[in-house]
């Protein structure tokens, strides 16, 4: 759906490389191409926002070290940021990603806007960490609470993480369901055959994992899923992040005596390239509010096994598009993994269907939905 009025959007995100962040910065490049503008408020640029772009703008927040404070207090500077932001540019709405600090600091200045005769909506979009990790914090739960049940609108991006709020928080608020998006632009089915060879050899296939290598993410699960693996069928693992867990997982590695199969990446900017040249995707996470990795690996053919937490069963469809797993179940999953390599026809079976089901996801099938959100609010 087009909309004729163009609107000035505050979108405020973590600029680091989680999902959140990258979300958020698609998005407010994508309303800026199509002729929104849009202004960027973190603590430093969004690194998708790495090249110019018409009508994106990137406000820093800068936060002073005072002697008097034994932490630095963001979400106040946050607020001030947001609130000269709004007046200066005439901003007709903020868009924030994250119920603490993003949506709290926005109805705090919100609340200071109004002593200037400005009111201002805001739009609150929750991820999933902000409910299920903070929100079993007992101490935070009357700040999310009361910073979602201020919003003027609320989005999750995915129907199980709306049941968790809800399940964690006394929300008056409706939830609605945006799933999160990609760009299908941005990724290849066409395989790099050059960079293939220099990962594996041209009867071995290739598994691969993606994350920031925390507990939650179990990434020894991934180790014991592909030393089973490997163990019928000629493969090589790559392990593409960093994190807390990577020591431990390279050690596991060394003890189960497959370091020379298994290569670690550390941190990529670009992941779609080895996407691309992969087989199957092993995301045995204890928990996903919507597993954007999953989709990316999708998005470049690629099957998927994972968990069945989360949001991970609305992404990655039992039996179609890879298998679902209950957590830990290592067994399975691997017996899963060799069922789709068992052989190129099934393995391209299981990919073609990984992509069919990702384009359901492709940014132009989502933006409509946040446009008519933004143009009822305002209207």
């Amino acid at each position: 759906m087009e909309t004729k009025s163009k609107y000035k959007i505050g979108i405020v995100c973590y600029p680091t490389y989680g999902g959140s962040g990258v979300v958020a910065t698609e998005l407010g490049i994508s309303l800026a191409e199509k002729g929104h503008e849009v202004h960027f408020i973190s603590y430093s640029q969004p690194f998708r926002l790495d090249v110019f772009c018409e009508n994106t703008f990137f406000h820093e927040v800068s936060v002073p070290d005072y002697p008097l404070f034994e932490y630095t207090p963001y979400e106040l500077n946050l607020t001030s940021k947001l609130v000269d932001v709004v007046r200066h540019e005439n901003l007709n709405l903020l868009h924030v990603h994250y119920a603490i600090p993003h949506a709290s600091a926005a109805v705090q200045a919100k609340n200071i806007l109004e002593t200037y005769g400005i009111s201002i909506p805001i739009v609150t979009t929750l991820h999933g960490t902000d409910i299920t990790l903070l929100g079993k914090d007992k101490s935070f739960k009357p700040v999310i609470e009361y910073a979602i049940n201020k919003s003027d609108a609320v989005t999750a991006v995915s129907e199980d993480l709306i049941k968790e709020t809800n399940s964690h928080f006394s929300i008056k608020n409706e939830i609605m369901m945006i799933s999160n998006f990609i760009d299908l632009n941005l990724y290849s089915q066409k395989i790099d055959e050059n960079l293939r060879l220099k990962i594996a050899k041209k009867e071995e296939k290739i598994l691969v994992h993606i994350s920031n290598f925390r507990k939650v993410k179990r990434v020894m699960d991934v180790l014991k899923i592909y030393n089973e693996v490997q163990k019928k069928i000629p493969a090589k693992l790559l392990m593409i992040g960093d994190g807390p867990e990577r020591k431990k997982a390279e050690q596991l590695s060394r003890r189960l005596n497959i370091s020379y199969k298994v290569k670690f990446m550390g941190k990529l900017k670009s992941v779609e390239e080895f996407l691309s040249i992969s087989d199957v995707f092993l995301l045995p996470s204890e928990t996903e509010s919507f597993g954007l990795v999953a989709l990316e690996a999708m998005a470049s053919e690629v099957a998927v096994i994972s968990t069945n937490s989360g949001g991970l069963k609305e992404v990655n469809i039992d039996g179609i598009t890879g298998f679902l797993s209950e957590v830990g179940d290592v067994s399975k999953m691997s017996n899963d993994a060799l069922m789709i390599l068992k052989d190129d026809d099934t393995l391209t079976k299981f990919k073609k269907n990984a992509f069919k089901h990702a384009t359901k996801f492709d940014l132009p099938n989502i933006l409509p939905k946040y446009e008519k959100l933004y143009q009822d609010l305002l209207k």
